[in-house]
């Protein structure tokens, strides 16, 4: 495991070859350290207790372990010991390789063949840290002997406190259902509704958001701080996680995720793959989200 240091201006990076993760990343203001990520306890924190993991080679749950395509049946293994789907790939479990580094930037990456899925693939990230923001850049490459459905994705925890805000714009709304798996398509509930900047409800929250704008405001009041998340097109999707007690003991309600996401979750059921995208042997898939602090 490798543990590497980035710092530009004011802003500074932690980040692990143990899963890709993203360990913490502060801004420096008037002396104090301002955490734009959750910080991960310790430079050994595993991919649930990071500030930000990838998803890849696609993000979430697939109904039932197993789907169907181009005449194909494709089976998964659980990854985990406390869910019975396979979840969000392997880049969060695996051990990256580190590439190349400089002082503000690195690229890492990973090869996989076999185990719990049917994808054989390579991945790579890249941090690019400069004195107004962070790019993060995710590219799968489908190094298997046929097309198969491929997403990207990132599982960011924010910090929250009493008055953080969140402010994103989508099209639809999706429920969830037993399993942690998505229900229907439906409107966006009234107190999920973040065209304006809103505070995450007390509830658990699980759900994907259909037709993302690209764009989000993360804004912490208290700490006069603002992180703008900036998303290529390919990121149409986003997922809002919060928890509760019930699923975490120990939640304090002092984090919650906003995931962008290239395709919505089980999105090998959907007629459409859900944006999922028919990757052949050989071809690649890339995309970049930028994260912007601002003073408020």
């Amino acid at each position: 495991m490798t543990v590497l240091d980035l710092k530009s201006g004011s802003l500074s990076l932690r980040v692990s070859s143990k899963g890709g993760l993203v360990l913490g990343f502060w801004k420096e203001t008037q002396g104090e350290s301002v955490p734009l990520l959750r910080a991960a306890p310790s430079s050994e924190a595993d991919a649930l207790s990071s500030a930000c993991y990838p998803l890849v080679p696609f993000g979430n749950r697939v109904r039932d372990n197993g789907f169907v395509f181009e005449g194909e049946e494709y089976r998964f293994e659980p990854n985990t010991e406390w869910d019975k789907h396979y979840l969000h790939g392997e880049g969060w479990q695996a051990d990256w390789t580190i590439d190349r580094q400089t002082d503000e930037m690195v690229e890492m990456s990973f090869a996989h063949r076999g185990g719990s899925t049917p994808y054989v693939y390579r991945a790579s990230q890249r941090f690019a840290l400069d004195a107004s923001g962070l790019t993060m850049t995710l590219t799968v490459e489908n190094r298997g002997d046929r097309a198969m459905p491929f997403g990207l994705g990132w599982h960011p925890y924010f910090p929250m406190t009493p008055k953080t805000t969140l402010q994103a714009r989508s099209q639809k709304f999706w429920t969830e259902v037993e399993g942690w798996l998505p229900g229907e398509r439906t409107d966006i509930p009234t107190d999920l509704d973040f065209r304006q900047p809103a505070e995450l409800p007390h509830r658990w929250v699980n759900n994907g958001f259909e037709g993302w704008d690209g764009r989000a405001t993360i804004s912490w009041p208290e700490r006069q701080t603002a992180l703008r998340l900036e998303a290529e097109p390919l990121f149409k999707h986003a997922f809002v996680f919060v928890s509760d007690t019930g699923f975490d003991p120990s939640f304090k309600r002092d984090y919650f995720c906003f995931e962008p996401m290239t395709h919505l979750a089980d999105g090998h059921h959907l007629a459409d793959l859900g944006d999922l995208k028919v990757l052949a042997p050989h071809e690649s898939l890339s995309g970049s989200v930028r994260l912007r602090p601002e003073a408020i």
